[in-house]
């Protein structure tokens, strides 16, 4: 293959299976984890050439080296993480399930003509969609290790989103490179489903149809010939305008989280994008992730094991002539409201009985259902938790990592996690429309900084 201006050869692929034979067994889905349809989401890292912890002073660990600690800790990790290397499927009832039958993870190891400094990580669908991280095509999880001209390695994930949430993948990840560190497992992960069980009975809260919807079926995909489809950025952002955005945010003695901050910028900034008068009149529809473990665990036991969903996404819309004309101040406050709303364990119950009393019809985020009077949807989540410098494999922290999450619909999706320097810039994972993403660039180029290695180093 060769688009983006370097060619990838696989040299090898394998499926991976947990390293102990696991008893096969079926996982049922948690009532969350059904608002998710069939979507995968990527991870990836890269790693500069060096030496590995247990290398003799001045020894180079070879990309070759790298990749077998990679497979062998990665057998080991699936012991404990097993429905990674299963497969999901449907019961009699059309519901998904996890079959834990040791499947395994399809495996492959690359090389890719290019160095470190010359991918254009700016441009990822470009750069990294289906060449550093892998398509999925079976199982649960996919990994694909990529040697780079220059020495440095490249590792792509991708997963199965009705398995797991960043957060899972997070924890997951995490204890793959402690194993490979010969490390015990920080983190070892809990599948108990009941803590998910509805009410008995199932409680109505009409409240929750203004953000869920019945799934009648997914959005299809842009067609090819269409001129402003969905595109993928990263951007760099600097730890001192983030604070500005935050600083510009509160107010009256409030004072705004970071993601609040920023996303209702953008909330503004994506309005400011539409032109012509008949736009004003449309609406921009703004959803945000929230994660439920911190929310849920005076309810239920401590979720931070827990691998699985535990996500809601509340959304709020308003006009492209009124998104303009508000403050910043204004739009955090609304931001802040209908996140809080839904930052509650009451929120979470709620949501766990209202898919059960709709079972098995599917159901889905209205933010991601548009219509003939939508300018434009975003949904933004949050990778800030996310220790992107502790993907420590055994030869030290990557240079760089993101997500990769090019959905195929309509709705924008935007993701900032903390930059592998620790130093609190971000690096911002962005899919929207080419036309907002041009303009938010070209007026705010002082927050939205294309991607480089430059800007890292500089």
């Amino acid at each position: 293959m060769d688009s983006g201006g370097f060619p990838v050869t696989v040299k090898w692929s394998e499926v991976v299976a947990a390293v102990l034979p696991l008893q096969e067994h079926w996982l049922p889905m948690s009532n969350l984890d059904l608002l998710l349809p069939p979507l995968d989401f990527g991870i990836f890292f890269c790693y500069k050439k060096r030496s590995g912890e247990n290398q003799e002073d001045g020894d180079l660990i070879s990309p070759e080296s790298m990749a077998a600690v990679l497979k062998k800790a990665l057998s080991q990790a699936l012991v404990s993480f097993f429905p990674l290397a299963g497969e999901i499927v449907h019961n009699r009832h059309g519901e998904p399930e996890i079959l834990s039958n040791n499947r395994g993870v399809d495996f492959s190891y690359a090389y890719a003509d290019v160095e470190l400094k010359d991918v254009d990580l700016y441009r990822p669908d470009l750069s990294v969609h289906g060449k550093l991280v892998p398509v999925k095509m079976h199982g649960v999880l996919s990994v694909q290790v990529t040697e780079l001209k220059c020495g440095g390695l490249f590792v792509g994930c991708t997963f199965d989103h009705r398995a797991a949430d960043a957060h899972s993948a997070n924890m997951f990840l995490t204890a793959w490179a402690e194993i490979a560190r010969s490390k015990p497992i920080t983190l070892l992960p809990s599948f108990r489903r009941s803590i998910f069980n509805p009410r008995r009975p199932p409680q109505q809260h009409k409240s929750l149809e203004k953000i869920y919807a019945p799934l009648l079926s997914m959005p299809p995909p842009p067609s090819a010939d269409d001129t402003d489809q969905l595109t993928s950025r990263i951007y760099y952002i600097k730890s001192n305008e983030i604070d500005r955005l935050q600083s510009q945010s509160s107010h009256n003695g409030n004072r705004r989280s970071k993601i609040e901050s920023f996303s209702a910028f953008l909330w503004k900034a994506i309005a400011a994008a539409a032109v012509g008068g008949g736009e004003r009149s449309k609406v921009v529809k703004l959803g945000i992730v929230v994660d439920g473990r911190a929310r849920l665990s005076g309810e239920t036991a401590s979720l931070e094991r827990y691998f699985g969903n535990v996500l809601s996404i509340p959304y709020v819309e308003s006009s492209v002539g009124e998104l303009k004309t508000a403050s910043l101040n204004e739009l955090v406050d609304v931001v802040h409201e209908f996140v809080a709303a839904a930052s509650t364990a009451e929120h979470f119950l709620a949501l766990i009985d209202w898919v059960e009393l709709r079972r098995p019809n599917p159901a889905v985020v209205k933010v991601y259902c548009r219509d003939e009077n939508n300018e434009a949807a975003v949904v933004v989540s949050s990778g800030q938790r996310f220790r992107v410098g502790e993907m420590d494999f055994g030869w030290g922290g990557p240079e760089f990592g993101s997500y990769h999450f090019p959905w195929g619909g309509e709705t924008g999706y935007v993701m900032p996690m903390p930059s592998a320097c620790g130093n609190g810039d971000w690096i911002v994972y962005m899919h929207l429309m080419k036309k907002q993403l041009d303009f938010v660039e070209a007026r705010e180029p002082h927050v939205f900084r294309p991607f480089s290695f430059e800007i890292v180093q500089g």
